[in-house]
């Protein structure tokens, strides 16, 4: 599994952090899973410094970089959080459900959006569908899975949900994916140790 590097487990702070909103009145009829059969990449971190007049949050990650980010006024449990607390964070592989021709109107979302923990410790999983242009470069239909070009030169690697979507599509050919992303985001309180006798 690999590791995220403490820039991008902050860039993905900022992206879930909704996560630690006040759960809504009405929870959702059902919590989205991540598609993505796999973790991708996990990053972990102590809060080590919280500054309640600004909202800033200091990280410590294990590499024993620090690393801190702002807590916006849509962060509604903001004050569940303690120094000490162990953040973890989990970023799903992305799974291609959807390949068509460019410009074709994208299925419609499955389940995505934000899910909040209801109770206890803050945590939840931010997932979201996202669509794309690119140029198919491998197909292994083995796993299924195809790696692509996107359209700003860089390569991505998705699994495939259903291989029937393969059927017809050749390496070169300039598709559209629809392909979604999670990531999991949990606070834990450390344990209290037991008192000396």
């Amino acid at each position: 599994m690999k590791r995220l590097t403490p820039a991008l487990a902050a860039a993905m702070i900022l992206v879930a952090a909704v996560a630690f909103a006040q759960p809504p009145a009405q929870p959702p009829a059902q919590t989205p899973a991540p598609r993505g059969e796999a973790v991708l990449a996990s990053a972990s971190a102590v809060i080590q410094a919280i500054d309640s007049a600004s909202r800033a949050i200091t990280l410590k990650f294990d590499d024993g970089s620090l690393n801190t980010v702002v807590a916006g006024p849509e962060i509604q449990r903001f004050n569940d959080l303690k120094v000490g607390d162990k953040v973890t964070f989990k970023y799903y592989e992305s799974v291609v459900y959807a390949i068509q021709q460019p410009g074709a109107k994208p299925p419609v979302a499955e389940a995505t959006g934000i899910v909040r923990s209801q109770s206890g410790s803050p945590a939840g999983v931010a997932a979201r569908t996202l669509t794309a242009v690119v140029t198919i470069q491998v197909i292994n239909p083995t796993i299924p899975s195809i790696t692509v070009k996107r359209e700003d030169g860089s390569s991505m690697s998705f699994k495939v949900e259903d291989p029937k979507n393969l059927a017809g599509v050749k390496v070169g050919d300039k598709v559209q994916v629809t392909y979604t992303q999670a990531l999991a985001v949990s606070v834990e309180s450390p344990k209290a140790e037991a008192p000396k006798k």
